[in-house]
Formats: C-alpha cells, sequence, structure tokens
C-alpha cells in the first residue's frame, strides 16, 4: 500500500509542479517560482488538514526523501558544470559580486545576532550568525541566466555583467558555506584538514583523467562512469562534514568538455530531467518542513524585517558595487534587481541549515517565504527599471573601459 500511496504523490506532485510552473511563466515568472509556490502549497494543505500522515506515511516519505537527494546531487552537478570561470574576468563583474556578498552578509549577521538575543536561542550562535549571512548572500545563478535569456538581455552590458558577478558570488558563497558547515557539522579536525587535499586531489587528478577519457571515448568509459563519479564525489564531502551538495558541485565544476556537443547533451539532458522530474519532488519535500500555522503577529514582523535586509542588503549591494565600477544608473538598477534572485539555490542552502540544526523549523519556514518573495520579485523589478530608464534589448558597449 505504500508503494501505492508513493507512486500515487509522485504523480500528484509532477501534475501539480507543471501546472503551477505554467501559471508562472504565463505572469512573467519562472516556472521555479511557480513550482516551489506549488511545495509550499501542498504542504500547507496537508500540515492544515492533518492529512499529512495519509497522503505520505513514513515509508513513502521516506521514499521521496531518497528521491530529492538524487535530485540535489543532479541538479548541483548541473550547477557546477554550468558555472565558467571565464565570467570571472573584469573588474565591474567582481566589484559587483563583492558588493552583493560583503553587505548582505553583514546585514543578514546583524540580523542573526539580534535574533539570537531576542528570539532565537540557537546551540551554537557563531555558526547561526555566519550561517544566516551566507544564507542572505546567496544568488541562483541557474535562475538569473534564464531570466536573462527570457529577457533578451543575453549579450548586454547588463546580462554579462549580472551573469559575470553571480559566477563570482558562487564562489565565494560556496567557500564560505563550506566553512561553516565544516564549523557547525560536528566533524572531527582530521576531517576537516582532509577537505583541502581532497579538493586538490579532485582538481590536479581527476580533471585531468576525465579530460583524457573524454578525448578518448572509445577507450570505454562512458558517462555512466562519470555519475558514478559524481556520487563518490557527493559522499566522500558528505564523509567529511561538508555536505554532499559541495562534492556533487565541485565534480560538476572540475568536468571538462563545456564546448564539447556529446558532454553538452548529455548534461543538457540531466538538467532537463532535473527540472521535470527530481526538483519538483526536491521542492515539495523541503516544503514539509515549512510551518506557518504557529507564525502569528512576531512571526509577520520577523518576515518583513528579513525581507528588507534580503532586498536592501542583495539589491543595495549590487547597486552600490555597480555604480562604485561607474555604472550609470540605468545599468545599475537592474544589474542589482537581477543579482536578487535567490530561487532554487537558496533552497537547498536553507535545507542544509535545516538538517545540520542550525536553523529551526520556524526560521527556516519564514526564509522560503523569503526566497520566493526575492525571486518573484525580480522581473517585476527588473521590467520596471528598464522601462523606467529606457533601457533597450539590444546588445550594448562593452564595459572594457570601466574595468
Amino acid at each position: 500500500m505504500n508503494s501505492l500511496t508513493m507512486l500515487l504523490d509522485v504523480a500528484a506532485i509532477l501534475l501539480a509542479a507543471r501546472i503551477a510552473g505554467r501559471l508562472a511563466v504565463r505572469i512573467g515568472q519562472p516556472a521555479v517560482v511557480g513550482e516551489i509556490a506549488a511545495g509550499v502549497l501542498l504542504a500547507a494543505v496537508m500540515h492544515g488538514t492533518g492529512l499529512t500522515q495519509t497522503v505520505l506515511p513514513g515509508s513513502a516519505k521516506n521514499a521521496l526523501h531518497a528521491i530529492a537527494t538524487v535530485g540535489l546531487v543532479l541538479f548541483m552537478f548541473t550547477v557546477g558544470h554550468e558555472w565558467d570561470g571565464r565570467h570571472l574576468r573584469g573588474r565591474a563583474a567582481a566589484g559587483i559580486a563583492l558588493g552583493s556578498a560583503i553587505v548582505p552578509f553583514a546585514l543578514g549577521a546583524a540580523l542573526a545576532a539580534w535574533l539570537a538575543a531576542t528570539t532565537y536561542h540557537p546551540a551554537d550562535p557563531v555558526v547561526f550568525v555566519l550561517f544566516l549571512g551566507a544564507a542572505m548572500s546567496i544568488t541562483a545563478l541557474p535562475v538569473l541566466a534564464r531570466i536573462v535569456t527570457d529577457r533578451g538581455l543575453q549579450g548586454t552590458t547588463i546580462g554579462g555583467l549580472a551573469i559575470g558577478a553571480a559566477a563570482v558570488v558562487d564562489v565565494l558563497a560556496w567557500v564560505a558555506l563550506a566553512a561553516i558547515v565544516t564549523l557547525g557539522g560536528g566533524s572531527s579536525a582530521w576531517q576537516m584538514l582532509l577537505a583541502v587535499p581532497y579538493v586538490l586531489l579532485l582538481f590536479v587528478v581527476v580533471r585531468p583523467l576525465l579530460h583524457w577519457a573524454l578525448r578518448r571515448r572509445a577507450g570505454g568509459i562512458g558517462f555512466g562512469t562519470i555519475l558514478a563519479g559524481l556520487f563518490v564525489s557527493a559522499a566522500a564531502t558528505e564523509w567529511l562534514g561538508l555536505h554532499f551538495v559541495f562534492g556533487a558541485f565541485l565534480f560538476g565544476a572540475l568536468l571538462p568538455g563545456r564546448d564539447d556537443p556529446v558532454v553538452r547533451q548529455q548534461v543538457d539532458d540531466i538538467a532537463r530531467f532535473c527540472r521535470t522530474f527530481l526538483l519538483p519532488i526536491f521542492f515539495v519535500v523541503a516544503a514539509l518542513d515549512v510551518d506557518l500555522s504557529g507564525v502569528g503577529l512576531a512571526g509577520a514582523g520577523e518576515l518583513v524585517l528579513i525581507l528588507l535586509v534580503a532586498f536592501a542588503g542583495k539589491a543595495g549591494g549590487a547597486y552600490l558595487g555597480a555604480r562604485v565600477c561607474g555604472l550609470p544608473k540605468s545599468e545599475a538598477g537592474p544589474v542589482a534587481a537581477l543579482m536578487n534572485a535567490r530561487g532554487v539555490t537558496e533552497i537547498v542552502v536553507l535545507q542544509v541549515g535545516l538538517q545540520l540544526g542550525v536553523l529551526d523549523t520556524r526560521l527556516y519556514s519564514l526564509m522560503v517565504v523569503m526566497a520566493l518573495i526575492t525571486t518573484a520579485a525580480t522581473g517585476p523589478l527588473l521590467g520596471l527599471l528598464r522601462k523606467r530608464h529606457r533601457v533597450a534589448e539590444l546588445p550594448e558597449p562593452s564595459l572594457a573601459g570601466k574595468d
């Protein structure tokens, strides 16, 4: 009976995600906004009606958690492979990235310190403060890239700078989160010390081997073998206390062949499978931990404060960095709006915090709502700013002189 229930749950999740995604696209939002909203809504209905145990009994819920874990590993692999170090070039992108990383981190840390002293009493206040600061700094590069494409900004100064800055933020955020997770994960000192040689092993030994194998496909290595290496890498970082998402991201980043049509097709197929099947299940599993029933007025006030910090820190920091780098207001505003997109990457980070016990259910729920609102606001803000400044959707002059 539980297998039957699990199969019906998967069908219902995929159908709800498909409908919600299409509705989101119809109103000018990325499909992921609708899919996350659908997960939160389904979870709220189950919590509110007391149907959780009926709809998701223990074994069915465990099966969905396992599917979600596989989906998360594959998704982080595709994110890592999409990350391109060539975007790191240019002082303008670096300046915007620093502004959109440092300012939200500082404001998020200040908010966390206040929450720790008033409402929450975390077991490790230092890890709590650092984690919330890092969570506020996240930019979802996959969602941002999709918005850039949908809005016709590829090849423009605005789109190029936003993607370049998001690539830098990805590096800073994942390095910071790895350090924070290590601090809060309870790993032994020798396990933590092994993390550095493991990363070196990936890039000094594994990457050249993969490059050699991909050039000689007839030699026998297939993409299934590469995927096996991916899950070994995820398991290794989980054992080291860094969480499996870091191993998956690193393996994707080191995999060569971004310009190889065969490798590109394989990764695109995995990304498509994640978007249509695995990620909707992950959204629902993540949303099951969202419980807004006991938030009340105090929680609503905290949510408003979290949203203020999120918008002021991320968009404000990106705008400040853009202006310091010499961008006019007509370009700095849209870049700042794009950098505020958090999307699924934020949900991944929040899930890590919840699993480590850094966040409780209440704060996790508020942060998920923040991620949903800030991502949904990106498109309308971008449209408003571009209309106000009459920014064209045509390729613009490069900033070579301003870098």
